[in-house]
């Protein structure tokens, strides 16, 4: 393998993820791939990566690392399941996905990195095929594909309202209005985002014996008090506003990590979980988790 190759797709551990991915996605994408030696999707997906990678001739890297002796990056970013496969630019994580994908995803996904594509007209694409699914009956692909489409294009009012039509489906009116209230000016007046709005604006009022409200004086009187910020963060769950949660455990990895045996980070960890990786609050979460981590 010439030295070039070796370049391009590499293996590494937690102590060089800093040079080897942080560093180098300054100059182009870093691809990383989390694997096992015991997990046979790993196996079917990374040689498969290698030549997608390959094929793109040095506009994108690939590094690869074994969970089974290297965990401690996989940990920091909320890894439960492998594969796990996250791409870096400029020493930020901005995309992903996890488990086996077939090879013109795979192509995709570097296209996407490298600028080959254009992200709105693969964002139209993804609200059509998120409301084919819709039709047939499958509102859990129709939701991945509607969050696809915004983590493309962040202006495509149709899959904002989709995915938090679904949102409210499921129960989650305050995944619905996050959603809302982060839509960029310009699509504001779309019909679709407008409806929507006028829906929430008929909600009644909220219970004035809001059970975080006493918590969040506590926080406010005194913001460098961890502990009740972790309790606000679960009490704010309990209410089904994990964004908000985000927020202030965010705020508080941020003051002092190791605080209570990283009782914050964990909890983060568990809210990622339970979002799932295609959420808005999971991926805007862990871009500022790393951000804090390799700052």
């Amino acid at each position: 393998m010439t030295d070039t190759a070796t370049d391009i797709v590499k293996d590494s551990s937690d102590t060089a993820f800093m040079a080897d991915v942080i560093e180098a996605s300054a100059e182009v994408p870093v691809i990383v791939d989390f694997w096992a030696p015991w997990c046979g999707p790993c196996k079917q997906l990374m040689p498969r990566l290698e030549k997608a990678v390959k094929a793109a001739e040095g506009k994108v890297k690939l590094v690869k690392i074994n969970t089974q002796e290297h965990n401690g990056v996989a940990s920091q970013l909320g890894v439960r399941s492998i594969p796990a496969v996250y791409a870096f630019k400029d020493g930020q994580p901005v995309d992903g996905f996890m488990g086996a994908q077939p090879d013109t995803a795979l192509q995709e996904f570097i296209a996407r990195l490298t600028g080959e594509t254009d992200p709105k007209e693969e964002a139209k694409a993804l609200v059509a095929r998120a409301r084919d699914s819709l039709a047939a009956g499958d509102p859990g692909g129709a939701a991945q594909d509607f969050a696809g489409a915004l983590s493309l294009d962040n202006e495509n009012a149709a899959a904002r309202a989709g995915l938090a039509r679904l949102y409210i489906d499921g129960g989650n009116d305050e995944g619905a209005l996050q959603l809302l209230q982060d839509a960029p000016e310009s699509i504001l007046d779309d019909p679709e985002i407008t409806a929507l709005k006028s829906k929430f604006e008929l909600r009644p009022a909220a219970d004035e014996n809001d059970p975080t409200a006493e918590l969040a004086a506590t926080v406010a009187a005194n913001p460098e008090d961890l502990d009740a910020r972790l309790d606000l963060a679960k009490a704010l769950v309990g209410a089904g506003r994990n964004g908000e949660a985000v927020d202030h455990l965010i705020y508080s990895i941020g003051k002092n990590r190791a605080h209570d045996g990283e009782a914050a980070r964990l909890f983060l960890l568990t809210i990622f979980e339970a979002e799932g990786t295609e959420s808005d609050v999971s991926r805007d979460g862990r871009k500022r988790l790393s951000s804090i981590l390799y700052a």
